[in-house]
């Protein structure tokens, strides 16, 4: 594509001397598994996040798999979150013998509704998992209120909102007891492989996690309960923490991206720019529009040397895996409505203004 969605070789030309240099270091030092880079990157994340902790994990789905059962989530619980996100918010829940229950989303933000989640709360109810989608908050405060309320635990899944802050300075992943974070390579932190880091506020809860990621061993040959192989890796740790030092300036670099794709289409009729709540400062890790027509715009765009996607265009409560929830077509109306109108523009910290503006005359065109 001329235009990538993501350009992470652009990325890397830009880090790659302070990359390679980590890099060589990890690799003759040997300490491949744990060791000072994991235990530092720890530490640097937990306080970019406002957290009182954090856990390098080997994935955002095995982050999400460690904070289940650190809340207590097993057999015949439910956890209470939106069909409208990457199906790795349900599989931990699914693998601990819980079930999956869904809200439908807000038109506006395509977050979950909090209007509509004390309505959907069983007996079963354990958790309550808000998805931070896009790089943009989700009004938490709501969620928090009712969750202590109803005694039920909330877990935030970070895991595209680095960064993204809540009225004023308060940070996506501190903002409930547990949260969770993937470090996908095409995240706004990226890795260079699979990672992921689950951040708490509890010491004895962090300690827990940190066991069960490493076989549940509380020394190298005593296990105090069964855990499993969820360790991030020295490498990945050494190239997190070269990332983490410029992510504050990436995050402006995407703001500015934002910021002139929502000057230049506003003059375009026939799509629908994000809307931002007055109490959220997102990272825009996707800018997604909305487009009637959305499907052939989608070929022609790719067609036309521009990268674009769509995240995502199947709710989970109508994927095929999931059918035996019950759930049917109509169920989450919004969710649905916006599955088939959504289009992901390209955007990344390097983006030129050049580009920006032939994605937004390609589009204008199309239409």
């Amino acid at each position: 594509m001329d235009i990538p969605l993501c350009d992470l070789g652009a990325q890397y030309r830009a880090i790659a001397d302070e990359v390679n240099d980590v890099i060589q270091k990890v690799v003759a030092s040997t300490r491949y598994i744990g060791g000072p880079e994991v235990s530092s990157f720890e530490s640097e994340f937990a306080d970019f996040c406002g957290a009182n902790h954090a856990v390098g994990v080997s994935s955002g789905t095995s982050a999400l798999h460690l904070a289940f059962i650190a809340a207590g989530v097993g057999p015949g619980d439910e956890v209470l979150t939106v069909a409208h996100t990457f199906i790795a918010t349900a599989e931990p829940i699914v693998s601990l013998g819980a079930r999956a229950r869904f809200v439908d989303i807000d038109e506006t933000t395509y977050n979950m509704d909090v209007s509509k989640i004390e309505a959907a709360i069983t007996e079963k109810t354990k958790v309550l998992l808000p998805v931070h989608l896009y790089g943009q908050p989700v009004d938490m405060d709501p969620i928090l209120e009712l969750a202590e309320r109803r005694g039920l635990k909330v877990i935030e899944d970070a895991a595209q909102a680095h960064g993204a802050q809540y009225k004023g300075e308060r940070t996506c992943g501190s903002l409930a007891p547990l949260g969770t974070f993937s470090f996908y390579p095409g995240k706004n932190l990226g890795a260079y492989g699979d990672a992921g880091a689950v951040t708490c506020a509890d010491p004895a809860l962090a300690d827990r996690i940190n066991r069960l990621a490493n076989h549940g061993r509380a020394d190298k040959y005593l296990h105090d309960e069964e855990g499993y192989n969820y360790r991030l890796d020295a490498l990945q740790a050494a190239i997190l923490r070269v990332k983490l030092r410029h992510l504050r300036d990436w995050t402006e670099g995407r703001r500015r991206v934002a910021a002139l794709y929502h000057d230049r289409l506003q003059k375009v009729d026939g799509v629908s720019t994000p809307f931002v709540p007055d109490w959220a400062n997102p990272v825009w890790h996707l800018y997604v529009v909305r487009i009637e027509d959305r499907d052939r715009v989608f070929t022609a765009m790719r067609e036309a040397g521009i990268d674009v996607g769509i995240h995502y265009p199947v709710p989970l409560h109508l994927q095929p895996a999931y059918q035996y929830l019950g759930y049917n077509k109509g169920d989450f109306p919004v969710s649905e409505r916006v599955a088939g109108e959504i289009l992901s523009l390209p955007i990344f910290p390097e983006m030129t203004e050049t580009q920006v503006d032939r994605v937004v005359s390609t589009l204008r065109s199309l239409l």
